[in-house]
């Protein structure tokens, strides 16, 4: 394998890529953020080992670039920081696997081991069909029946999420932290209201709703009958 560590601490990147050399790996060392970005976008690697606290542009800030140029080879994150949050901010930010300093070099390795033998990620799709209805996620546009549809930004937001699980039942819950990144219940009829203004868009002047409410459960887009 072919792999690529981003790690500003000179001695610690040395004996990283030394450990993951006697590995069996072939091994690319960069010791600051923007050496990292020009590595990881310019060449081909298995697997890419990033610190997140690097000097010149951060590790969540290399991973998110990569991440947005098409770049899918699979990051392990290495870091100081070890809360929940912390990782998270990782995961979301791309990154495939997480590992808190100090760490054990077999373990490591282990991980190396196991980000390589991953599938391919798929390719992402770009548009979203159901039935007459379409969405184009670069132009950021919808379309029913040839007709262009004008959403505001979270109703795009809604749509796109009814969308990615379109034939499945869909909870309050659900769309409260999908859609609005709520953790939380605001005790309004916010999500009501938008499927409310939604549905006026989406369905209306059409014989056949896409946009259903499943009493007791939630909300379903799905095609007609």
């Amino acid at each position: 394998m072919k792999l690529l560590i981003v790690e500003d601490d000179k001695d610690g990147g040395a004996y990283l890529k030394q450990a993951v050399k006697e590995g069996g790996h072939t091994v690319d060392l960069a010791t600051d953020g923007r050496q990292g970005l020009l590595l990881a976008a310019a060449e081909s690697y298995d697997v890419i080992v990033l610190d997140r606290m690097l000097p010149g542009m951060d590790g969540l800030a290399i991973l998110r670039t990569i991440r947005a140029s098409g770049v899918k080879t699979p990051v392990l994150l290495l870091t100081a920081l070890g809360g929940i949050d912390d990782r998270v901010q990782g995961l979301e930010a791309g990154g495939d696997d997480y590992l808190v300093k100090p760490f054990a070099t077999a373990e490591l390795l282990a991980r190396i081991n196991a980000l390589s033998r991953r599938p391919p990620t798929q390719e992402l799709k770009t548009t979203l069909k159901v039935a007459d209805l379409h969405m184009d996620l670069l132009r950021r546009t919808v379309s029913r029946g040839g007709e262009r549809i004008e959403l505001q930004p979270r109703e795009f937001q809604l749509l796109e999420y009814l969308m990615r699980h379109a034939g499945r039942v869909v909870t309050k819950t659900m769309l409260l932290e999908g859609v609005w990144d709520f953790h939380f219940d605001p005790k309004t009829n916010i999500v009501e209201t938008h499927i409310s203004r939604l549905r006026s868009k989406v369905d209306r002047g059409h014989a056949q709703e896409l946009i259903h409410t499943v009493r007791g459960a939630g909300y379903c887009l799905r095609e007609p009958d």
